[in-house]
């Protein structure tokens, strides 16, 4: 697999004057009475002749609102860019969330220059950190197989318009002793997440003809090269003959066979096991249950939710972090031939509940069922499963926010990590009421039940593979991406056209904030 290059990140406290770049980014922000600039190393002067210019050179400091100008006196860039920010109350910090979306749409738009300064108000190590976070997240960039050819056959000539490499925080924190390990870290911390996001990334945007159950788990082993990981694959023949029936069955149809890659990373002194469940169906026909051809155009999305859990095992370890986290990748193509699963089929998941399968569309719920089964056997204080998994997802919640539902104590959990990571869930119910419709009267469950609700449908299934510890049901939580995993839209701050790495940052939050609570 093709890995991105990252940017550096550094933090400075220099003079601007005494800081080469290409471009000096600073925010703007949109107040009552019209922009508003934020506060800025500029010297007084040139500030409050910028200030008094934004309106006559048309900037409105809306979100995503980029404007690249002459570079200002007293500055060592070369030029000065303006990033709007969005609404402001004066006297009010800047939120971390707003600070990584303006970095992030400032680098992403800044692509070609290799040296930006951003000098976005971070007075300290959090904001800093925000900063840094949302501008290598916006420094990203997929060129997927493109030949460099042009329309003659020839070589085309290139374009110089790779992502910025080189990313400077302006930032007074840098400045101050006291804060200097804890911005250090947070520099490092935000230079891992941005690189496990952005191979999410890279994975949800690879080709289906590239990206199959086989080379994903070849790509997992690459990725977890000199990390304190072990991966361990199981092929078609050991799925077999464990009983592994949700990811065989979903596989039978393709001429690429199944697999389930278990990515394991336990420090010798961790406080906590954690199971991450994540569904990984590199390209989703729908099965004899057959798409329609336009639903199938992003349908090499469907395995987002297993990247998410491979580089959140990742980041966990190259942070390493005191926690015992096992990810486990669910990897199968879902395609129609002589050999698929059929409508009314029964099949026998990892633990030996049987399943009718009614919708060969609703796969996804299959090959977790075996994961959620399979993780349980190690009794892990907490399974959380992700997953590209209902249509339904996007009809209640739209593109942008991601369903969780679960367990009251993992879902609300959940839910505030992603808050603090700046991701955007919203915590959904498990109506007991849909239960009945997910009955059988040839298997122990249907794999579809009440059409309305499908989404809580969908979770109500998966729960019934959650298995106990003690007799106590294992504390669990399912997090449905389906919608904000792939950006079909254009890009805006920090966020790219295609494969978008939602919930990376949320589960590293929620790996974090359960060490701080067993500390």
């Amino acid at each position: 697999m093709m890995k991105p290059s990252e940017p550096t990140l550094t933090a400075v406290a220099k003079e601007l004057k005494k800081i080469p770049s290409d471009a000096l980014v600073i925010g703007v922000g949109k107040g009552q009475d019209g922009p508003v600039l934020l506060d800025s190393p500029l010297p007084a002067k040139a500030a409050r002749a910028l200030g008094d210019s934004l309106q006559v050179l048309g900037v409105t400091g809306a979100a995503d609102d980029v404007r690249r100008l002459a570079a200002l006196p007293d500055t060592g860039s070369e030029s000065l860019v303006l990033v709007g920010v969005g609404p402001v109350t004066p006297g009010t910090a800047v939120p971390a969330e707003t600070l990584r979306r303006a970095a992030g749409a400032a680098v992403r738009q800044l692509k070609g220059l290799e040296t930006v300064v951003l000098a976005l108000p971070a007075p300290g190590v959090a904001d800093a950190t925000a900063v840094a976070e949302g501008a290598a997240l916006g420094a990203y960039a997929y060129d997927g197989y493109r030949s460099g050819l042009g329309a003659d056959g020839r070589p085309a000539p290139r374009k110089d318009d790779g992502p910025v490499r080189t990313i400077l925080v302006h930032t007074a924190a840098a400045q101050d002793g006291a804060q200097d390990a804890a911005l250090t870290a947070g520099l490092a911390r935000a230079a891992v997440l941005a690189k496990n996001v952005n191979a999410t990334r890279t994975l949800v945007n690879q080709p289906p003809s590239h990206l199959y159950p086989e080379s994903f788990a070849q790509a997992a082993r690459d990725l977890a090269k000199g990390l304190p990981v072990k991966v361990t694959v199981m092929d078609e023949k050991k799925l077999e003959r464990d009983g592994y029936g949700g990811i065989l069955g979903v596989g039978k149809g393709s001429s690429r066979p199944p697999r389930l890659v278990k990515v394991e990373y336990a420090p010798a002194k961790s406080k906590v096991h954690l199971a991450l469940v994540g569904k990984g169906i590199t390209f989703d026909s729908g099965g004899l249950s057959l798409k329609p051809a336009a639903s199938m155009q992003t349908m090499k999305l469907d395995m987002a939710g297993a990247a998410v859990v491979l580089n959140t095992v990742l980041a966990v370890a190259e942070l390493g972090l005191a926690a015992k986290v096992t990810a486990w990748l669910c990897l199968a193509e879902n395609m129609p031939s002589g050999t698929a699963q059929r409508p009314e089929d029964v099949l026998t998941t990892y633990g030996g509940r049987t399943v009718e399968v009614l919708n060969t569309d609703a796969e996804g719920r299959l090959v977790l069922a075996d994961g959620l089964a399979a993780a349980s056997e190690e009794h892990p204080d907490a399974i959380i499963d992700i997953a590209t998994l209902t249509g339904a997802q996007m009809i209640a919640l739209g593109n942008r926010t991601s369903g969780v539902m679960g367990d009251d104590g993992v879902r609300d959990a959940v839910k505030a990590a992603a808050d603090r990571a700046g991701e955007s869930f919203w915590p959904m119910p498990l109506p007991e009421e849909l239960r009945p419709s997910l009955d059988s009267q040839v298997a122990d469950i249907a794999n579809i039940g009440e059409r309305f609700g499908g989404m809580m449908t969908a979770a109500v299934f998966l729960r019934e593979f959650v298995g106990s510890t003690d007799g106590e049901k294992i504390p669990w939580a399912h997090l449905d991406i389906a919608g904000p995993a792939f950006n079909e839209g254009s890009p805006y701050g920090y966020t790219p056209k295609a494969g978008t790495g939602v919930g990376v940052r949320t589960l590293l939050a929620y790996v974090e904030d359960v060490l701080g609570r067993a500390s």
